[in-house]
């Protein structure tokens, strides 16, 4: 089923591409909780539902990273057999980047179905014009992040032809700083090589993961986005030495791609009670009206 026409009321006509950016899955094998407190294949399940109602068809699902905890083949065959099947009636591509947690050769093997190896889990999609660019920010056998000088160099190779609609680079570690001191420690590493490559390119934002919570910067001069987790998030509330996680307010990024901009809107997964005055049948209804008819409509205050 084709998803509605978009309806262009304002000054920007409809997005040119849209992609669904989740991250931080940390799934188990055998369906463990992880911490033995949060169960992460029911969140899982939950934000693949909450993707599902969105009633739009992405260009891509894009997975930041840590996709597992511990690696476990297990765990990946899981993940598979969680996103594929969504995927598949979406019609659409689902884009893995590799994390702190994740072990490259079973990465590699047991989602993508590679040859088993440590080489970094990279790559480069052509979403309509639009070119996403994977990047593995992961160091086997630590957390922290970093980017050696052959995958920036390959980095630097991709981007020297612009995409007709820019590129957008997807990576686990942030390039970004945090206020919680524990992400101090985790952070990416060397920031100033990967700067040096994106400056001056068509890089239009960076997706990124890592810190369980939804926040946004700027890096080179582009912008960044970090997407919450699925599994758990960081209780910000708390004063910065003290935010742990909290088995509540997974969200996952809607991305709108404009010719001029980038939105990244937080979707909550949670559902609650929500009003219904805004419907299909209020859109087709707007549709038919000519612009200064909606202004009077619907943009004038009512009288006091």
């Amino acid at each position: 089923m084709q998803p509605p026409k978009p309806v262009q009321f304002g000054i920007h006509p409809p997005a040119r591409r849209t992609l669904v950016h989740l991250s931080d899955t940390h799934l188990l094998g055998g369906d463990a909780r992880l911490g033995g407190r949060f169960d992460v294949g029911r969140n899982l399940e939950a934000t693949l539902a909450a993707v599902e109602r969105l009633g739009v068809r992405p260009d891509a699902l894009v997975f930041t990273g840590d996709l597992t905890d511990l690696g476990e083949p297990e765990a990946y065959r899981a993940l598979r057999a969680a996103v594929e099947p969504v995927a598949e009636r979406l019609q659409t591509p689902v884009i893995w980047v590799a994390g702190n947690h994740d072990e490259r050769p079973e990465l590699r093997r047991d989602l993508l179905g590679l040859e088993a190896s440590e080489e970094p889990v990279t790559g480069v999609w052509d979403l309509g014009g639009l070119r996403l660019v994977a990047l593995d920010t992961s160091v086997p056998g630590w957390h922290h992040g970093d980017l050696d000088a052959a995958q920036l160099e390959w980095l630097r190779d991709v981007l020297r032809e612009p995409a007709p609609l820019g590129t957008l680079l997807a990576m686990h570690h942030p390039p970004l700083p945090s206020h919680i001191p524990l992400f101090d420690i985790l952070e990416l590493r060397h920031q100033d090589a990967l700067a040096d490559v994106v400056r001056g390119s068509d890089v239009r934002g960076i997706l990124a993961g890592h810190l369980h919570y939804s926040t946004h910067g700027t890096f080179a001069g582009v912008p960044v986005s970090v997407a919450s987790a699925t599994c758990y998030t960081m209780n910000l509330q708390r004063p910065p030495a003290q935010v742990n996680g909290m088995d509540a307010g997974q969200s996952f990024h809607l991305v709108h791609v404009y010719d001029d901009t980038v939105t990244h809107a937080v979707v909550p997964v949670a559902e609650a009670p929500t009003g219904d005055f805004f419907s299909p049948e209020w859109v087709a209804e707007m549709a038919r009206l000519t612009p200064e008819e909606r202004l009077q409509a619907f943009s004038r205050k009512p009288a006091r």
